[in-house]
């Protein structure tokens, strides 16, 4: 069969399994103002199995996001308030002793939910960061004696306060690099707040319906691996990625005092997916370098660590990823 008779074919499955978007976020948009990039991306992390880093100010509604987009898709949904004083245990669960069996039998913690919101995760000490990402990576939570296997879909939503440190346990480089997206949650524009007002001053909240269930998310996320990505666009992801570790070479000599570390394999992988993802999003059977620019800040931006000369002239990821964008020839 032909590359354009195969494209076709997976266009037309794209299209059949895609449909359910469009009512799913118009069915969050019922309580959810604004933010579409924000739900768009959480479908992504979704749909590549990956996970989601949310940096923003309280108040964005972050939390509310989350729960309505497990409502229409009828998964579990769990959040977790990070504190200082938080154990291990209260995350993944513990063993619990039944006087009348006189066995121990293992109590699951909230990150065993479909969907877990870990609020402020950088609030809470590293034995719990760990706790947390080793079930992200490996997927399965050891308590006791008995191994037990995270459900699917799952999906960790992480947040954390871009600007109060103080009480903080930041995340190492090397945990940050876990999550698949780093997304900012900016604020809402001057219509998006009015709507806002209007819809929160009144004491009923508009009840979400069940779109589709974890088992359509399972099914999309399948073809949505299967969407076409040409050699090209391949070649461009990984220049893109290349060019965050030897600028030099792409004509960005001037960076090359200001990158700590650029990206790893992790991060072409995870563009690749991301794209295919976003295209899935947009009904295409295929992914164009605007896929690639849509997503790319969110795959990068974490993944790119700046040295202290770019902090003294107060140069950061963001920028340099911006100024990679631009210069990397598109196919």
């Amino acid at each position: 069969m032909s590359v354009g008779r195969d494209i076709q074919v997976i266009n037309e499955r794209v299209a059949r399994e895609s449909a359910f978007v469009d009512r799913l976020m118009a069915e969050v948009g019922k309580v959810i103002v604004g933010q579409q990039d924000m739900i768009e991306r959480l479908l992504i992390g979704l749909l590549c199995n990956g996970h989601v880093l949310l940096e923003g100010v309280p108040g964005l509604a972050k939390t509310l996001a989350v729960n309505s987009l497990a409502q229409a898709i009828r998964a579990s949904f769990k959040r977790v308030q990070f504190t200082p004083d938080l154990l291990p245990a209260d995350l993944i669960g513990t063993m619990v002793y039944h006087r009348e069996t006189g066995q121990f039998v293992a109590q699951k913690g909230p990150i065993f939910a479909q969907l877990v919101l870990a609020d402020e995760v950088n609030r809470a000490p590293s034995k719990v960061q760990s706790a947390m990402l080793e079930a992200m990576q490996e997927r399965q939570v050891t308590i006791g004696n008995e191994t037990f296997a995270m459900p699917d879909p799952f999906l960790v939503l992480a947040t954390q306060n871009p600007i109060e440190q103080e009480g903080t346990y930041p995340l190492p480089e090397a945990q940050v690099d876990r999550f698949m997206l780093k997304v900012r949650v900016t604020y809402p524009n001057k219509q998006e707040e009015r709507t806002i007002v209007d819809r929160m001053s009144r004491d009923d909240t508009p009840h979400i319906d069940a779109i589709i269930t974890t088992d359509d998310l399972i099914r999309a996320r399948k073809v949505a691996d299967e969407i076409y990505i040409d050699a090209k666009i391949k070649d461009y992801i990984v220049d893109l990625v290349l060019a965050t570790r030897d600028p030099g070479t792409y004509g960005l000599g001037d960076l090359h005092a200001l990158i700590e570390f650029g990206g790893s394999p992790r991060a072409s992988i995870a563009l690749a997916r991301a794209s295919k993802a976003h295209a899935f999003l947009r009904h295409r059977g295929y992914v164009t370098p605007e896929d690639v620019k849509a997503i790319g800040m969110d795959v990068l931006r974490h993944r790119v660590l700046v040295t202290y000369e770019a902090e003294a002239e107060e140069i950061d990821s963001e920028e340099i990823v911006r100024q990679i964008f631009d210069h990397v020839e598109v196919p």
